[in-house]
């Protein structure tokens, strides 16, 4: 991991959809060493929040990132920082990148921006081992939110599959759906997931009975991203671990979704509250 104080270039830009955009951020340091797994925290100025933010791809030294708009601080990069103009501080890479070899016959599935970022990652990078055939799964509620292609996972797989909730791209469904047949058609030796926690929860309870390693990122509220003030919790088998140090991707199995997701709601009204006075033209 290091910081940079003299400010990390932005040098891409573009809308998702209607609330998702992609950010690329020249970081040289923190691209050579990222891997699949991993992901980076983000300050956009000296008094600013630490935004973790999942990688889609890293290409020349710069990071490509997706981001939803849904804080006070995500808001403010897509309003106030474009194409040419610096954040303060990129950090990185942190976390426990997941073990890039030959597994077999991988699904990878995602239906929230940061999974969509961890799908593009994990499937990229596990189709050029030999012995991997890699199975993508990306989910969209429906036809106005599903990426333009280049920020799809079909041309970093073997096979891919695109569903939407009310059939309006795409196969109609969730990757739950896609997942539950192919457990009853073919061999699965492994499952990445990355998204809504409800979903992920769903998916564990789909996969254990067959006994089929799930990993899939427990996302929690971080802080400082380094394992000091413990925000991000999570219990896994039991014991306490946090998801900045000892994740953010964990056995699936073993997780209490129950836990994490209440932990998630902790801070519900004082980020409601930040963005609205930030909307409303307060403090930076």
């Amino acid at each position: 991991m290091r910081w940079n104080s003299t400010g990390y270039r932005i040098t891409g830009k573009a809308d998702l959809n209607a609330e998702d955009f992609f950010v690329e951020v020249e970081a040289p340091e923190v691209a050579e060493r990222w891997r699949p797994g991993s992901f980076v925290i983000l300050l956009l100025h000296e008094k600013g929040e630490r935004i973790p933010l999942s990688v889609q791809k890293v290409r020349d030294g710069r990071l490509s990132l997706l981001v939803k708009r849904l804080g006070k601080s995500s808001w403010q990069l897509y309003r106030e920082y474009g194409v040419g103009s610096e954040v303060a501080h990129l950090a990185g890479p942190l976390g426990k990148p997941i073990e890039l070899k030959e597994y077999g016959n991988v699904v990878v599935v995602s239906d929230l921006v940061c999974g969509h970022a961890e799908n593009y990652a994990i499937s990229s990078a596990l189709r050029e081992i030999n012995g991997n055939y890699v199975i993508s799964i990306q989910s969209f509620k429906d036809r106005s939110e599903v990426y333009p292609e280049e920020f799809l996972t079909k041309d970093v797989c073997h096979e891919f599959w695109l569903t939407t909730l009310n059939g309006s791209a795409g196969i109609k469904g969730h990757f739950l759906d896609v997942v539950a047949k192919l457990l009853e058609e073919r061999d699965i030796d492994i499952i990445f997931g990355g998204g809504e926690l409800a979903s992920l929860w769903r998916l564990a309870e789909l996969t254990k009975p067959y006994g089929i390693p799930t990993i899939v990122t427990v996302r929690q509220i971080m802080v400082d991203g380094t394992g000091m003030c413990g925000s991000c919790r999570v219990l896994v088998d039991g014991k306490i671990k946090f998801a900045c140090v000892d994740g953010p991707m964990f056995d699936a199995h073993k997780v209490s979704f129950e836990d994490a997701l209440r932990r998630l709601t902790r801070f519900e009204r004082e980020e409601k509250l930040a963005l609205e006075r930030y909307l409303r033209g307060g403090a930076p």
